[in-house]
């Protein structure tokens, strides 16, 4: 039996049954390494493994819930997670991942998780149970759970009774970020992850002879299906670490891929600049990087200089720029929506930044001051369908026009759970030509050249002044070039309504090395005089604006390090720090 032919593959109708066959046919064969420390392997599953703990964490929770109810996930990385996921599956129980409360920092976005969910249950470990209690005073939504700790349980497999499950019986709910607005659950089908675990083993050509390293954070959904299901679905092993593992030395992720020879890594584009940035040239001898063919790069803006400059210093470990795989997704589309072409280098195209303000696409020259560059996120497979809407009239943009990406397709999701009007304004879109098509509005602006999908910015984001369309990821690139007091990725510009004028205001965070600790104290401390440490930043950041956008800035604020408002996958929340400005709730140290 070739369990690894499209074939195969296709007759598997649900998780369920991919990972009992795989544990069938390959039961011996290694899913799944741990890297406690980075480095360091701490634990291992093979498939007959994973469907062992499966099948006994499934017995126990169909003798205390029913099947259709949710389960909180809440794990610290590692395997236990991936068994506390399938064990949902196997007991016919909805998944619900989330983050794992961490001290110190607010537990608002696990409260709406769990209120919204209307989840019964939770699973974790006698070890993150612990830490958990100590704040259930302040959090009864988590106090009145029923608790299961996987750890503790015995063997029980044997007394598994397989649930009756379907193509469009729901797998899991995965949580959006809350980037752009309060956290929702997408209501993911076992169809819907086949089909696009399909998709992404077609385009990115993932064979058995494949092996990954993965850091991203496996309660998202780019670090659970493409780094947790996507090795299962196309049958390699994937060496994998804790997010905090990598952010705290981006060396020890490519020391892994080196190591194990992976084929297959990647992460949003701040991990290819925080690897720039923080390793060493006499760090580069240790890497060998010449089995790695698929550094994928999504969920976040691509920037074409750190494609660039990630390729010049990585080539002499064998790194080829070819390697790069943009690609596009989210989650209301399970996650994959387009993807390059694989041993391909990435395609740009440089447009008129002026006539881009007016939504219009020009082709011009990288050197052209008033430009800006874009990387292609290639095609998008035949049976879904990608539109640019124009997002008020509905209807097809012509060529050479910007508008909002609309997607259909098996892989879309059935919605977002308890929603139904933000799922009809969501996934409901309709235009003319496509007949009774129902589209994925995503709120990403963008344009197709030659089939080639290229992302302009968020819908929601767009600054709009003085009739100019502005890219807030572009007004916060431009600050970052031209100062090093302002940390790298924390910085957020953002528009706000006063008396009818929209008005431009930047929150930044201060780079505690560059800035100084006797610095922050003087600013603290009321010296904020015209010619304070922090003015001078505020006087940097105005002229740069000022000069490569033609803008004026109302109000910049300086924060606190630390406080800054991010997703749990490390987003800016420009909404959040909207909200914070115009309630003076943000930890600022200095302001103008």
């Amino acid at each position: 039996m070739d369990l690894n032919s499209s074939e195969t593959l296709v007759k598997c109708a649900t998780l369920v049954d991919l990972l009992q066959t795989r544990a069938a046919v390959q039961p011996h064969q290694t899913a799944y390494i741990f890297l406690q420390d980075g480095e360091t392997e701490s634990d291992r599953l093979t498939y007959q493994d994973l469907d062992q703990r499966a099948r006994a964490i499934a017995v126990q929770l169909q003798m205390l819930v029913a099947p259709g109810d949710r389960a909180l996930l809440l794990f610290a990385p590692g395997l236990d997670y991936i068994a506390a996921f399938f064990g949902c599956l196997y007991a016919g129980v909805v998944a619900v991942p989330a983050y794992p409360p961490r001290p110190n920092r607010s537990l608002e976005r696990l409260q709406t998780i769990v209120h919204d969910a209307q989840a019964a249950i939770a699973l974790t470990t006698t070890s993150v149970l612990g830490s958990i209690e100590r704040q259930f005073v302040k959090t009864p939504e988590l106090q009145n759970l029923r608790w299961l700790t996987i750890d503790q349980i015995t063997t029980l497999a044997d007394h598994w009774q397989e649930p009756q499950l379907q193509e469009d019986t729901l797998a899991f709910l995965q949580y959006t970020s809350g980037s752009t607005a309060a956290p929702k659950g997408v209501m993911i089908t076992h169809q819907n992850l086949l089909h696009n675990l399909g998709l992404i083993r077609q385009y990115v050509e993932y064979s058995p002879s494949s092996r990954g390293v993965i850091w991203l954070p496996p309660y998202h959904d780019m670090g659970l299906i493409g780094g947790i299901l996507q090795p299962l679905y196309a049958g390699f092993p994937v060496i994998l670490m804790s997010p905090l593992i990598f952010l705290q030395n981006p060396l020890r992720w490519l020391r892994a891929v080196s190591r194990y020879r992976a084929t297959t890594s990647g992460g949003p584009n701040f991990a290819y600049d925080l690897s720039i940035r923080k390793i060493t040239s006499e760090q580069l001898a240790e890497l060998d990087l010449s089995a790695w063919d698929v550094a994928f790069n999504g969920a976040e803006p691509i920037s074409a200089k750190t494609l660039d400059q990630f390729a010049a210093k990585f080539e002499p470990c064998g790194f080829r720029r070819s390697a790069f795989y943009p690609c596009y997704g989210m989650a209301e589309a399970t996650l994959f929506i387009s993807g390059a072409r694989k041993a391909t280098a990435p395609i740009c195209k440089t447009v008129d930044a002026i006539a881009l303000q007016q939504n219009q696409v020009i082709l011009t020259q990288p050197e052209d001051p008033q430009s800006r560059t874009f990387v292609g996120c290639g095609q998008t497979p035949r049976d879904q369908q990608i539109a640019i809407v124009h997002p008020e009239t509905f209807t097809r943009c012509a060529d050479g026009k910007v508008g909002e990406i609309w997607v259909s397709g098996p892989s879309i999701s059935q919605g977002y759970w308890q929603r139904p009007e933000e799922t009809q304004a969501t996934f409901g879109g309709k235009v003319a030509e496509f007949g009774d098509i129902s589209f994925l509005r995503t709120g990403d602006l963008g344009f197709q050249a030659d089939g080639e999908l290229f992302i302009t910015g968020r819908l929601k984001d767009v600054i709009i002044i003085n009739g100019r369309n502005h890219y807030p990821q572009d007004l916060e690139w431009t600050i970052e070039q031209n100062t090093d007091a302002i940390r790298p990725s924390y910085c957020a510009a953002f528009s706000v309504d006063l008396e009818g004028e929209e008005k431009l205001v930047i929150a930044a965070e201060i780079e505690r090395q560059v800035f100084g600790r006797d610095r922050l104290s003087s600013e603290r401390n009321g010296a904020a005089a015209d010619h304070s440490p922090g003015q001078e930043v505020i006087r940097t950041i105005r002229r740069a604006v000022s000069q490569h956008h033609d803008l004026q800035v109302y109000a910049v604020l300086l924060l606190k390090p630390g406080t800054m408002p991010k997703t749990s996958s490390g987003k800016i929340q420009r909404h959040a720090c909207r909200l914070g400005f115009l309630e003076n709730t943000l930890e600022t140290i200095v302001q103008s």
